[in-house]
């Protein structure tokens, strides 16, 4: 009887499985035909070296073998050791870059005056030019008045060099929330955005079905997209290839789709990064830490599920 018993459980759990993969791999074929494709669209899909514990040569190595495009990281402001071995690693394996800039600082102008040296130096070095600049801005607790400072510090440095520079939809920081947003957004029609929708979906607590208008402004001035899952209760699914999220991925789904559509038809490019983060931001064991999935795994898996839908 008890074999019985696990034999009915192992198959009904690799079921369970299969129907989840066939479903998401139903789902993440493409939607749009080549007619209505612009042919100046195109797609970077980069990897995070969050949570990675080897070289910068050997992560290069390992993500341009997955397929990857390229890599977003932070700026090393002031290490030029390991600047020289980013640039050194993206020529070997000639993959693009994006890099990602912001402070800790508690005080305003402090913190103000760390970014702006931070992202100048990020834009102005004259090795490879990036992608975009990701943005960590400011902090949740500083004022409208403070904040509004990284906007058009940011505005003005992306008039001077021509780059793409974005700021990150991110807990802690100045577009914390999705109504904090929205008020940025009316305020500075070049605002562009890091759409990680995954931050607003813990913050409110939902899946934000009350907010369409305030999502479908900040949908339509995304450039870049953190491709994390969250959920209502926390910034990041345990596995997103779990049968119980299957429509929690697929809202965050709806949500790029509509990103990517404008880009296609406009002739754009779209940037993705895969950022399913280690412990703690993955779930883990109790008094083990053990992770509960492989985070490797998952980021992979999602790359491949967005080029598919989006290529």
């Amino acid at each position: 009887m008890r074999q019985d018993r696990r034999k009915f459980i192992k198959t009904s759990a690799a079921g369970s499985a299969a129907l989840i993969l066939s479903s998401l791999e139903s789902f993440a074929l493409p939607e749009m035909t080549s007619s209505s494709v612009n042919k100046n669209y195109d797609l970077k899909i980069m990897a995070t070296s969050w949570g990675y514990q080897g070289t910068m040569d050997s992560f290069c190595a390992k993500i341009k073998k997955e397929g990857y495009d390229g890599i977003e990281l932070w700026w090393p402001t002031e290490n030029k050791k390991a600047q020289d071995e980013i640039f050194a690693a993206l020529k070997t394996y000639d993959l693009e870059i994006g890099f990602l800039c912001g402070g800790s600082q508690s005080n305003p102008q402090e913190h103000l005056e760390f970014y702006k040296r931070m992202v100048d130096a990020a834009a102005k070095q004259n090795i490879q030019r990036p992608l975009y600049i990701n943005n960590h801005s400011g902090k949740d607790y500083f004022s409208f008045d403070d904040n509004k400072k990284f906007i058009e510090h940011t505005q003005a440095l992306a008039k001077e060099t021509g780059l793409l520079i974005c700021h990150e939809t991110h807990r802690g920081r100045m577009l914390f929330a999705a109504h904090i947003t929205r008020n940025f957004l009316e305020k500075y029609p070049d605002l562009r955005l890091t759409l990680d929708i995954s931050h607003w979906c813990n913050v409110h607590e939902s899946l934000l079905a009350d907010q369409k208008e305030t999502i479908d402004l900040a949908l339509a001035r995304t450039d870049h997209i953190h491709a994390r899952i969250g959920h209502p209760e926390g910034p990041q699914v345990n596995d997103p290839r779990a049968p119980e999220w299957e429509q929690t991925v697929k809202q965050h789904f709806e949500w790029w789709d509509k990103i990517v559509e404008r880009k296609r038809r406009n002739g754009e490019r779209v940037t993705v990064l895969t950022e399913f983060g280690p412990p703690d931001y993955m779930p883990t064991y109790p008094y083990t830490r053990q992770p509960l999935a492989d985070q490797w795994a998952i980021n992979v898996h999602m790359m491949h599920l967005l080029r598919k839908r989006y290529s």
